[in-house]
């Protein structure tokens, strides 16, 4: 199981947190996912088939997409 955490500067309401778990958690492999508004990140627990291009590219078709790993 691999754990990553994106920064997603799009973020910036609960509407915004949900489309994010709503669609990520679709994703086949996708065993967690927890966006905030407040820190504009989304933390994604996943296994294959799910991965980091995956959900990356599902982020960007949704319009929000990670510019990079939050610290």
């Amino acid at each position: 199981m691999t754990t990553v955490k994106y920064s997603v500067p799009n973020i910036s309401c609960g509407h915004c947190v949900h489309t994010i778990q709503t669609e990520l958690i679709e994703l086949e492999g996708v065993q967690e996912v927890r966006a905030s508004a407040e820190t504009k990140s989304v933390l994604i627990t996943f296994d294959a088939p799910a991965n980091e291009e995956k959900i990356k590219a599902l982020l960007t078709e949704i319009n929000y997409p990670p510019v990079g790993l939050a610290l």
